[in-house]
């Protein structure tokens, strides 16, 4: 019905029922009106709360990047300056720092005088624990020590290098929340290059962090890398939890659904060594069969049946930069051994 018709009808009724029309339709009206300002009343509400959440983020955030550049600036920092035109540099995944650190071989390793930076990798302790059981003592008062541990548990994951020189600065993980919490990544600028100590996500035995570890975690690391190298010569050591072709593990057959093996995780890792980096040990050593893990089952380390997860891997420019890319079989202590490498730093 439109108005005027209405309003029509409205004068063919008696005065009564005209007043009852005319006061259901004035509470109609009111109704309409409240209902309005309610949903403006709502509306402004729930911005009001949209308002304060995105606040609570930004500071939750902000609190986040202050506690980050509060540790960071912890760290005893320097010029980052070698005094040798070459340099020494070793990685290793201990596999848990107190169980290696119990083995005297290892304590005499991490005590080693040759090299001029350690990394290390899957601490397996937090920061509590380390200072308690002092376990910045098991390495040599030559080097200065810094640490990246695992934010969200103890006993896992986590990082660290330990330097002859201190670097120009020193930064705890990439930068990206969801990578961020494990403590995987450690990286310290000299002054002429970056090196970044890394500990991989493992896609898990049932291959559950797959796809996280393929499709989420190797894109944005390989970002960062690709940034970082812009600015310097960059040098990534530490457990990548792959082995890129069929000579770098014992049963390759048995393995092609098996977490650092599969087809995802190799095509991941060629796909970033096509952007511009090199595998330093396979570049030096094409055809050599080496292996950087051993399975602490079926004696396999005696019997030489492993797989090469670790790595030194250079942004190609300065590949000729590498003197030596090796793995050293001889030390034990982790069911991972150290790799190590010399840098020609005249050529970086």
């Amino acid at each position: 019905m439109n108005q005027k018709r209405g309003r029509q009808a409205i004068k063919r009724l008696s005065p009564d029922k005209k007043d009852e029309v005319q006061q259901k339709d004035v509470v109609k009206s009111k109704g309409k009106q409240q209902k309005e300002v309610k949903k403006t009343e709502d509306t402004v509400e729930k911005k009001g709360e949209q308002k304060i959440e995105k606040q609570q983020i930004i500071k939750g955030e902000d609190k986040k990047v202050k506690q980050v550049l509060e540790i960071e600036q912890k760290f005893e920092l320097g010029d980052g300056k070698f005094s040798t035109p070459t340099i020494k540099i070793a990685s290793w995944n201990v596999n848990g720092i107190r169980a290696a650190t119990k083995r005297e071989q290892a304590v005499q390793y991490l005590h080693d005088n040759k090299f001029d930076v350690i990394c290390l990798n899957e601490l397996k302790a937090d920061q509590a624990v380390f200072d308690k059981e002092n376990l910045g003592s098991k390495f040599g008062k030559h080097y200065v020590l810094y640490l990246n541990f695992c934010k969200t548990k103890g006993g896992y994951s986590g990082v660290a290098i330990a330097s002859k020189v201190k670097p120009i600065s020193i930064k705890c993980d990439i930068g990206i929340d969801k990578h961020d919490k494990e403590g995987r990544t450690l990286t310290a600028e000299f002054e002429k290059f970056y090196l970044v100590a890394c500990y991989v996500p493992n896609a898990g035995q049932k291959l559950e962090r797959l796809d996280y570890r393929t499709k989420e975690w190797d894109v944005d690391f390989q970002n960062y890398l690709e940034d970082l190298k812009k600015k310097k010569p960059t040098i990534l050591c530490g457990d990548l939890n792959v082995s890129h072709h069929e000579i770098d593990l014992a049963n390759p057959a048995g393995n092609k659904k098996t977490a650092g093996f599969t087809q995802q995780e190799r095509d991941q890792f060629t796909n970033y060594l096509q952007k511009g980096w090199i595998d330093t040990f396979r570049h030096l050593h094409p055809k050599e069969v080496k292996y950087s893990y051993f399975s602490a089952r079926n004696n396999s380390r005696q019997e030489n049946k492993g797989w090469r997860l670790d790595y030194f891997i250079i942004n190609k420019e300065v590949t000729n930069a590498i003197i030596v890319s090796d793995i050293n079989t001889n030390i034990e202590g982790s069911d991972h051994v150290p790799i190590e490498c010399e840098v020609d730093l005249r050529k970086l």
